[in-house]
C-alpha cells in the first residue's frame, strides 16, 4: 500500500536508541505514533555496541509490534552502538515500509574511522557502502536535517516528517522512542 504523507491516519514508527560507553549492549525502542501525535504502541530491542547486528535488532523490534497498520519508519540515525550499521534498504525491503533515517549534523563520512577502529572492517565498510547518500532538508521548523530514505522520496519524507515535528529537528516519533530507550536503559543497570 502506497504512503499517501498528506493523509490524517498515518502511523510511524520512531526508532532510537539509548547506550553508555561502558555496556555491551544497547537499548532499542520503537515508537508507533500517529499523524495526529497520540501514541499507539511501543516495544524494545537491543544491539550489540560495537557488533553488526543493527539491521537485524530494528527488524526484532518491528515484529515485536504485531503491527500491519504502521505506514513508515523513521530512525535516528542509521549507524548506532558504536558502528553498528542498519542497512535502510533492507529494513524497508524486510518490511515493505518506506523507511526515512534522520542525521542532525553534516558529516564528510565515516569510512575512514570504520577502518581504523575494527581489526577487520570489510563487512561493515561494505555495509556502510550500501547507504545512499544523505539530503539535507529544511523542515517547516527552520531546522536542517538529513536524509536517507528507501521507498519514499526526500519531498515525500519531508511532508511526513513536518506533520510529525513541532519544534526542533527531531520528529516526536524519535523524540519520544529515544526517552523510552533512555528511561529503559536506566532501569537495567
Amino acid at each position: 500500500m502506497p504512503l499517501h504523507p498528506t493523509k490524517k491516519a498515518i502511523r510511524a514508527l520512531g526508532v532510537a536508541e539509548s547506550f553508555r560507553p561502558s555496556d555491551k549492549r544497547s537499548t532499542l525502542a520503537g515508537v508507533v505514533m500517529r499523524s495526529d501525535l497520540l501514541i499507539d504502541g511501543f516495544a524494545f530491542a537491543e544491539a550489540e555496541v560495537g557488533g553488526e547486528d543493527a539491521t537485524a535488532s530494528v527488524l526484532r523490534l518491528f515484529r515485536r509490534l504485531h503491527r500491519d497498520d504502521v505506514n513508515l519508519i523513521i530512525l535516528s540515525g542509521c549507524i548506532i552502538s558504536r558502528y553498528n550499521i542498519i542497512d535502510v534498504d533492507e529494513v524497508a525491503e524486510r518490511t515493505g515500509l518506506p523507511v526515512v533515517c534522520l542525521t542532525y549534523k553534516e558529516s564528510a563520512g565515516l569510512e575512514g574511522t570504520i577502518r581504523s577502529r575494527f581489526e577487520d572492517p570489510e563487512t561493515r565498510v561494505a555495509t556502510y557502502r550500501r547507504l545512499r547518500s544523505r539530503s539535507p532538508v529544511l523542515l517547516a521548523t527552520g531546522h536542517r536535517v538529513f536524509l536517507r530514505c528507501a521507498n519514499i522520496g526526500d519531498e515525500d519524507a519531508k511532508r511526513v516528517l513536518d506533520s510529525f515535528t513541532l519544534q526542533g529537528a527531531v520528529p516526536e516519533p524519535v523524540r519520544v522512542a529515544r526517552l523510552l530507550a533512555h528511561a529503559r536503559r536506566a532501569t537495567r543497570t
